[in-house]
C-alpha cells in the first residue's frame, strides 16, 4: 500500500519538477543524463512561461546539495543551467536568470575553489549572452565586490591562488561585458565599483616579469597565455576596460590608479606608475587623452609637498602620457599643461632654496624634460604660443609680464628660475623650422629675450644665444659651424641657404641693431668663456647666412670692427684672455664673411691678416688663444696695424664690387633702450667712445677740458670771429656728414635715446608743479590717520575763458 501510494505522489508532482529530477542520476558520478537533458530543454523551449519555476527548483536542489557537500550534483545542477540559458532566449528568461545568479551567488560565497571557479565560469557564459530586451532592476554589486576579493587570494597553495586569481578576473571581465552592452551600464563606472575593480587589476598586473614587452599598444596573446598569466589577463582586462569608457566616466577609471600607486608607494621607483599609463593613453579614446592628462597635473598638485623623487617620478608618467598624447588631440590642455609645470618648478626651486635639498634637481630636470618633449611635439601654430607663454614667465627686469613670482626668492633663486624657464624654451625652439623670420622672433618675444637683465650671467647668455640659434637656422647649418675655428674653404661646408626674402629684410630692417646690439654687449661681458665666444661666433655665422643682403653685411662688417677697438681701446677694463677672444672671434668671423661674400680683395686682405697673426701673435687666433695653456701679451698697444684689420683697407676691396660703402667710415654705436636707463648693468652711454650729437653746442669733440690753462692766446682765438665762424661751419659740415653716412636706425636709437630723457625730465618738472583742478565732488587728505573730503561749490570754481560764454 506504501509503495502504491508513493507512486501516485510521485505522479501528483508538476512535470517540470519530475523533468529536473530525471536529469539527476543515482551516481553523480555518472553525469548528467543527456536523453532527459533534451527533453526538458525542450519542455523549456515549449512552455516559456515555466522557466522560472525550473529556475527556482534548480536553485533549491543547488543550495540543499551545496549545504550536504554533495560537489557532483551541483556540477550537474550547473552544466543543466547552463545548457537551459543557452536555449532559451525570450522574455520569460528574465525570472530564470534572477535564479541563476542566485546559484553564481551561492557557489562564490562557497569557500571551496572548485566552487568559485564553477560558479564564475557560469557567470562568464551568462554574461556573453546577448538579452533582447535590458533589466531595469537587475545590480552586479555583489558580484564586483566578490570577484574582486578573488583578484586578491592568497591561498597557500600557489596553483589554487592562481587559479581563483585568473577566476576573479575573468568575473571581472564578464561583469564589464555584460554591463557595458547593457543599456544601464553607466553603473559599473560609478566610484564604489571601479574603487574595486581597478586596484584588482593593477595588484595582479604587478606581476608581470617584462614590462617593457607590453606597453605598446594592444596585442593579441593566445588562448593558453590568457589562461595561465593572471598579470597578462588583467592586462587584457584592463585595456578592455578603458577601451570602453566614455567621455562622461574617464574620470571615474583613472582616479582608481592613482590611489592605488599613492598606497603602494610605487611612484619611486615608477616603471609600473609609468608602464600603467603607458596602457591607459594607449587603450582609451583618443579624444578622451587630455582628461587623462589633466588627472596626471590634479594629481601632482596634490603631491606636491612630497619627497622629490615622488613628484619626479608623477612628472615621468605625465612624459610619457604627453608624449603619446601629443601625436593625437590633445584637447584644451596645453596651456594647463605648460602652466602646471611652470608653477612646479617655481615651487621646486623654492624648496631647494629653503631646504638646500639637492634632489630638487631631479624634479626640477624631468619639468624641463616633460616641456621640451610636449612642446617640440606640438604643430608650429602651438608651440609658437608656448614660446611665448613660456617667455611671458620668465622673470625679466622693468617688465610688467605675469612672470613667475620670485620676489621672495631673492637674486639666487631668480636666477634658477631664469635658467630653467630658459633651458625649458631651448628645447621647445629645437626643430622649429618657422616660413619667416618674422613668425620665429616676433616682437613680444625678441624683446624680452633681449633684455639686459638676461645678460648678466655666462649661463643665461649661453641659453639666449642657443635660442636664437634654434629659430635663426632654418636650413640645419648650425652643425656645420660649431666650434670657432678659421675655416680654410667654407665651400666645404656645403652651406645651404635661400635667397633672403622682403620679410627677412624687413626684419632686418627693424630689429636687426637688436641683435647687433646683443652681440656687441655680449663681447664686453668679463665672464665670457670659450662657450660663449663659439655662440657668439655661430650667431654672426648664421645671421650672415639667413638674413644677410648687401646692407646686412656692411653692418655685421662695422660691428666686427667694433667689437676689435673693444679689445684694442679696452675702456672696459676686460682680462687680456676676453680681450684676445674678441680678437679670435672678429678673426673667425671676418674669414667667413669673406668667403660667403666672395670679394677677392676682401679675402685677399683678411687672409694676410690672418697669415700675419699665425706669425707674430698667434694668440689673436681662436685655435691659440682658447688652448689650455696660451701665453698671453701683457698689452695690445705695441702691436703693428698688420694684426687688425683696417676700415680703409676692407672698404677699398668692398667699393671695388659694388658695396655701398659709405657707412663703413661711421663707427658701429650700439642701440640704447628704456631697459638700459633701469638696468642695474653699466649705462651703454658711459661705455661707447664715439657718440653721434645732433645738437650743436654738445659735440663731443669739440669740447674743452675743464683744466686747460687760460692764456693770452687763447682768449685772442676765443674774440676772433673768423675762427668762430669756421669752427661753427667744420661743425655743420661734420653733423650733416654723419647724418648722411650713418644708418638710420642708429640716429633714430640715439634721437629717441635724447627724448626719452627730456620727457623723464619733463614728466618730474610737470609732476612738482601741476596739480589736478578742484573738483565738486571733493578731494581726499588724510590727516591724524583720519581721510577728509574737502568739496568746491561749482559757482566757486574758476574756468578757463575759452569754457565760458
Amino acid at each position: 500500500l506504501s509503495a502504491g501510494v508513493c507512486c501516485c505522489c510521485a505522479a501528483l508532482r508538476p512535470r517540470y519538477k519530475r523533468l529536473v529530477d530525471n536529469i539527476f542520476p543515482e551516481d553523480p558520478k555518472d553525469g548528467l543524463v543527456k536523453a532527459d537533458m533534451e527533453k526538458l530543454t525542450f519542455y523549456a523551449v515549449s512552455a516559456p512561461e515555466k522557466l522560472d519555476r525550473i529556475g527556482a527548483y534548480l536553485a533549491e536542489r543547488l543550495s540543499r546539495d551545496v549545504v550536504r557537500h554533495r560537489y557532483g550534483y551541483v556540477l550537474i545542477a550547473m552544466e543543466a543551467l547552463d545548457q537551459l540559458l543557452m536555449a532559451c532566449h525570450s522574455q520569460s528568461i528574465k525570472p530564470f536568470v534572477e535564479s541563476f545568479l542566485h546559484m553564481v551567488a551561492k557557489l562564490l560565497e562557497s569557500g571551496e575553489p572548485k566552487l568559485q571557479v564553477l560558479g564564475t565560469n557560469s557567470f562568464v557564459k551568462f554574461a556573453n549572452i546577448e538579452e533582447d530586451t535590458p533589466s531595469y532592476h537587475r545590480r552586479y554589486d555583489f558580484f564586483v565586490s566578490r570577484f574582486s576579493a578573488m583578484c586578491h587570494s592568497c591561498d597557500h597553495d600557489p596553483e589554487i591562488q592562481t587559479e581563483i586569481r585568473i577566476a576573479g578576473i575573468r568575473g571581472i571581465q564578464g561583469v564589464v561585458r555584460k554591463t557595458v552592452n547593457d543599456e544601464l551600464r553607466a553603473t559599473i563606472w560609478e566610484p564604489q565599483h571601479m574603487d574595486k575593480i581597478v586596484p584588482s587589476l593593477l595588484f595582479n598586473m604587478q606581476k608581470i616579469e617584462d614590462i617593457d614587452s607590453r606597453v605598446g599598444p594592444p596585442s593579441s596573446p593566445t588562448g593558453g597565455e590568457k589562461e595561465e598569466n593572471p598579470a597578462l589577463l588583467a592586462e587584457n582586462c584592463f585595456r578592455e576596460l578603458l577601451g570602453r569608457a566614455t567621455y562622461g566616466n574617464m574620470n571615474n577609471a583613472v582616479r582608481p590608479v592613482f590611489a592605488h600607486l599613492d598606497h603602494h608607494r610605487l611612484w619611486d621607483p615608477n616603471e609600473f606608475a609609468v608602464s600603467c599609463f603607458k596602457i591607459i593613453m594607449y587603450s582609451i579614446q583618443a579624444q578622451y587623452s587630455h582628461h587623462v592628462i589633466q588627472e596626471i597635473l590634479g594629481h601632482l598638485d596634490v603631491r606636491k609637498r612630497d619627497s622629490p623623487r615622488v613628484r619626479a617620478g608623477i612628472i615621468q608618467v605625465l612624459l610619457e602620457a604627453v608624449a603619446i598624447a601629443a601625436k593625437g588631440s590633445i584637447g584644451p590642455t596645453v596651456l594647463e599643461v605648460f602652466n602646471t609645470l611652470l608653477k612646479h618648478l617655481r615651487i621646486s626651486v623654492d624648496f631647494e632654496l629653503a631646504s638646500k635639498e639637492s634632489d630638487e634637481r631631479i624634479v626640477q630636470n624631468a619639468i624641463i624634460q616633460t616641456i621640451g618633449f610636449f612642446g617640440s611635439n606640438l604643430p608650429d601654430y602651438q608651440r609658437s604660443e608656448i614660446m611665448m607663454f613660456i617667455m611671458g614667465k620668465v622673470p625679466v627686469l622693468g617688465t610688467t609680464s605675469q612672470s613667475l613670482d620670485t620676489s621672495h626668492l631673492g637674486d639666487l633663486g631668480t636666477r634658477r628660475i631664469q635658467i630653467m624657464l630658459l633651458r625649458s624654451l631651448l628645447m621647445v625652439t629645437s626643430g622649429y623650422k618657422a616660413t619667416t623670420i618674422t613668425n620665429a622672433l616676433p616682437s613680444p618675444f625678441l624683446d624680452p629675450l633681449l633684455s639686459p637683465s638676461l645678460m648678466e650671467d655666462s649661463e643665461l647668455r649661453q641659453l639666449v644665444l642657443e635660442i636664437l640659434h634654434n629659430l635663426i637656422d632654418r636650413h640645419d647649418n648650425r652643425a656645420k659651424l660649431r666650434g670657432i675655428r678659421i675655416i680654410p674653404d667654407v665651400s666645404d661646408l656645403k652651406i645651404k641657404r635661400d635667397k633672403i626674402s622682403r620679410q627677412d629684410v624687413s626684419f632686418m630692417k627693424k630689429h636687426g641693431q637688436q641683435l647687433y646690439r646683443h652681440i656687441y654687449l655680449g663681447c664686453k661681458e668679463e665672464d665670457n668663456v670659450q662657450k660663449n665666444f663659439e655662440l657668439l661666433f655661430t650667431s654672426l655665422a648664421l645671421t650672415t647666412i639667413e638674413l644677410a643682403n648687401e646692407e646686412v653685411v656692411i653692418d655685421l662688417i662695422r660691428l666686427a670692427i667694433a667689437l676689435q677697438d673693444i679689445a684694442i681701446i679696452n675702456e672696459d677694463n676686460l682680462p687680456m684672455f676676453n680681450r684676445c677672444g674678441v680678437m679670435a672671434l672678429v678673426a673667425a668671423y671676418l674669414n667667413f664673411l669673406s668667403q660667403m661674400i666672395a670679394v677677392p680683395a676682401f679675402c685677399q686682405h683678411v687672409s694676410k691678416v690672418i697669415e700675419t697673426r699665425s706669425l707674430e701673435a698667434s694668440y689673436f687666433l681662436p685655435e691659440t688663444i682658447f688652448k689650455d695653456k696660451c701665453n698671453l701679451p701683457k698689452s695690445l698697444e705695441k702691436h703693428e696695424k698688420d694684426l687688425f684689420f683696417l676700415t680703409n683697407k676692407i672698404a677699398e676691396s668692398l667699393g671695388g664690387s659694388g658695396y655701398s660703402v659709405e657707412r663703413l667710415s661711421v663707427p658701429y654705436v650700439p642701440q640704447v633702450t628704456d631697459e638700459d636707463r633701469l638696468s642695474r648693468r653699466k649705462s651703454i652711454v658711459d661705455t661707447v667712445s664715439i657718440q653721434v650729437d645732433i645738437l650743436p653746442g654738445n659735440n663731443t669733440e669739440d669740447k674743452v677740458d675743464n683744466t686747460e690753462e687760460i692764456t693770452f692766446e687763447a682768449l685772442k682765438k676765443a674774440i676772433d670771429n673768423n675762427g668762430l665762424e669756421e669752427q661753427e661751419k667744420e661743425k655743420r659740415r661734420l653733423v650733416i656728414e654723419k647724418f648722411q653716412k650713418a644708418p638710420f636706425e642708429e640716429i633714430a636709437a640715439q634721437c629717441e635715446t635724447k627724448a626719452n630723457l627730456l620727457h623723464d625730465r619733463l614728466a618730474q618738472i610737470l609732476e612738482l608743479t601741476i596739480r589736478p583742478p578742484p573738483s565738486p565732488s571733493g578731494t581726499m587728505t588724510i590727516t591724524s590717520g583720519h581721510a577728509h573730503y574737502h568739496s568746491v561749490p561749482v559757482y566757486e570754481m574758476k574756468f578757463p575763458d575759452l569754457c565760458v560764454y
